[in-house]
């Protein structure tokens, strides 16, 4: 890699952003620039209309091995609440980034073509949809340190593979090949190393075609029934598609497909 590229590339391709991780000599280890960038691209991805698709993915052997341990933002605190206030506020401001991530109303996928180390995997722990290459893998190397990831690590983790399979990553410390991922809901799909790229753009287009208003909806409504009794579940349901059921282009498909089906009905 030329000195002079920087270290988070973005580009369009149609509706989709993407954006690169690319300090491959470093294995993609997050620092400031590439966070700093990150939340720049993320916040083009917000305000811009036409773009639909947010995808992160790497260059080089590694998607990410973590934070950068040399980035100047690890100096050891004294006090225990120091340490907790350097996590949310400091540490590149992944927490507010990670914030955004979840907040924002459109899809944000993230492409795995090889290993997915601490801090790596907790940034793509945000994102709502994981793609794995057949060479993908998964740890959290901070119990080789006596600590536990406090970026996601634990949080957004649990609350997607659940604690059966938390404890695995974090309690036992063993990585997970990408099949592995699957079977414990790490990843939703899983694609061969040589069609990868391709998958992962026809994913990503699908995503692209679908109704936006439905999309920003469903991610609002899944976070919330997944906080909430199932009473209270189907009342944010019932609210999502109070919202969802005046749409013009609701009202349009519905009238679509009804006068289709009026058509077959005169044909038989």
């Amino acid at each position: 890699m030329s000195t002079s590229e920087p270290a988070l590339l973005t580009e369009t391709n149609g509706a989709i952003l993407i954006a690169t991780l690319n300090r491959p000599d470093k294995l993609n280890a997050l620092n400031g620039e590439i966070m700093s960038r990150f939340e720049q691209a993320l916040h083009t991805f917000r305000d811009t209309p036409d773009l639909k698709v947010l995808l992160v993915r790497a260059n080089g052997r590694y998607f990410c091995a973590g934070a950068d341990l040399r980035s100047g933002n690890t100096a050891p605190e004294r006090t225990g609440s120091g340490i907790r206030e350097r996590h949310r506020l400091q540490l590149h401001g992944m927490h507010r980034i990670y914030d955004e991530m979840e907040a924002i109303e459109k899809p944000i996928v993230v492409a795995h073509h090889a290993a997915c180390v601490g801090g790596g995997l907790e940034l793509s722990l945000s994102c709502d949809f994981r793609l794995a290459a057949k060479s993908a893998s998964y740890a959290f190397p901070e119990g080789k340190f006596g600590v536990v990831p406090a970026s996601n690590g634990i949080s957004r983790l649990a609350r997607i593979i659940g604690t059966h399979w938390t404890r695995y990553l974090i309690m036992a410390n063993l990585p997970a090949d990408a099949d592995k991922a699957l079977i414990m809901g790490l990843v939703h799909e899983v694609f061969p190393d040589e069609s990868f790229d391709a998958d992962v753009m026809r994913f990503c287009r699908h995503l692209a075609e679908q109704n936006s208003e439905q999309m920003g909806t469903a991610k609002l409504a899944i976070e919330l029934a997944h906080d909430v009794g199932l009473a209270q579940a189907r009342n944010v349901e019932r609210l999502a598609n109070s919202v969802l059921m005046l749409n013009p282009d609701y009202l349009a498909g519905i009238e679509r497909y009804i006068n289709k089906l009026g058509g077959k009905d005169q044909k038989d």
